[in-house]
């Protein structure tokens, strides 16, 4: 029995991971649970799973969570998530939280010898290079849970030899692919939320309309995948069937294919190295005859251009941008701004923050602080 804790419980992805868990009750314990805000959900979620320990990061919820949870351990505040990483028998960590908040607990699980299965792609795009340095140092294995990065990790299972020319990573396009910044100007968070493949948390369906979110996961690849910024491709693929792909030196290309189904890379990160048997949905090509490929178009989509500016750059370019498309990104949804302004903060939000070429954890916690108040200006300007 494998023993697992889920960071962002009740968000997307720690909904889902406990849906495997639920399917396999004779592989895993669930140890630790920790929400945001949701404490009914988390409640719920603890009285059917029973973990040692829950969290719920805001502090007002915390007497209700520990008088619904009276045999549990209950802890509140975002620096409880290190308590919820770190119990001795945890074998994995699922962070499956939202934004730079994942960096701390990340860092203390891996501290702490634990494996990651990774859901939480700002960890790496703030701070990558030290992530990926302390999980060689600890020995600890990263599985990415992202459908694209499970996908291109999947590939290179048994590649370990082999060099990679090239990744693609591929990209549904979002609600609107093919349309043109006249048309984005004008469109409603309400638009923006309407994915056309997957079911997300607000904050990444928007980040997946405006293409952040593959620049995001570019900047992760880097570093997950040992990756010069040349080596990474994003190709828009709408019916998300293949997730993504790697080009080898000799020229062939591998895919991982499948439904788009988040349960499939959560279930292979959780009963990683093996392959496990479910129940979920077959693929049938015969329901998809046609599977369609195109180039980005960052021209009308900047986002994925500001992204890859920053990569290029890199230092801590990644942790502004990300700072800055965290707050940009809630405005929109509280329409204090246009989708297309989102593109303006984070620019001069780049042209305009601190850069740092070598940075420490305190350069990234204080860019991170300070990117954030400086989008917070440009949106009340």
């Amino acid at each position: 029995m494998k023993h697992i804790s889920i960071l962002g419980s009740t968000g997307s992805i720690g909904t889902q991971a406990l849906e495997v868990v639920r399917a396999n009750p004779n592989l895993y314990k669930v140890d630790a649970l920790t929400a945001q805000r949701n404490a009914d959900l988390l409640i719920q979620q603890a009285l059917e799973f029973d973990p040692e320990l829950v969290v719920i990061c805001d502090e007002t919820q915390y007497q209700k969570v520990k008088s619904a949870l009276p045999k549990v351990k209950v802890l509140a505040g975002e620096a409880a998530l290190i308590d919820a990483v770190q119990l001795p028998q945890t074998q994995i960590v699922l962070t499956a939280v939202v934004g730079s908040v994942g960096l701390k607990p990340t860092i203390a699980a891996i501290q702490a010898k634990k494996d990651i299965g990774l859901a939480n792609k700002e960890t790496l795009v703030v701070a990558g290079e030290l992530v990926m340095s302390l999980a060689k140092e600890h020995g600890v294995k990263i599985i990415p849970v992202d459908s694209e990065h499970s996908a291109i990790f999947q590939c290179l299972v048994g590649e370990e030899q082999n060099e990679i020319e090239k990744i693609l990573l591929t990209a549904s396009g979002g609600p609107f692919r093919g349309k043109d910044r006249g048309f984005l100007a004008g469109v409603s968070k309400n638009e923006a939320l309407k994915h056309p493949n997957w079911v997300m948390g607000a904050k990444i369906t928007i980040d997946s309309a405006s293409l952040m979110n593959k620049g995001l996961e570019a900047i992760e690849a880097k570093w997950l995948f040992d990756l010069q910024p040349e080596q990474i491709e994003v190709v828009v693929h709408p019916q998300s069937i293949i997730h993504s792909m790697v080009q080898f030196a000799d020229g062939s290309i591998k895919a991982q294919m499948g439904l788009p189904d988040m349960k499939l890379p959560i279930h292979y990160a959780l009963a990683y190295p093996n392959r496990l048997k479910s129940d979920f949905e077959r693929f049938s090509f015969l329901k998809y005859p046609e599977l369609t490929f195109s180039s980005a178009d960052t021209k009308t989509f900047r986002n994925l251009e500001l992204a890859y500016s920053a990569m290029v750059k890199g230092g801590n370019m990644p942790c502004i941008i990300n700072a800055a498309n965290e707050i940009v990104v809630e405005a929109f949804l509280k329409d204090k701004i246009g989708f297309l302004e989102m593109s303006d903060v984070i620019e001069q939000c780049m042209e305009e923050s601190k850069f740092v070429t070598t940075p420490t954890l305190i350069d990234y916690i204080e860019c991170d602080i300070n990117a954030r108040a400086l989008a917070q200006q440009l949106i009340t300007k």
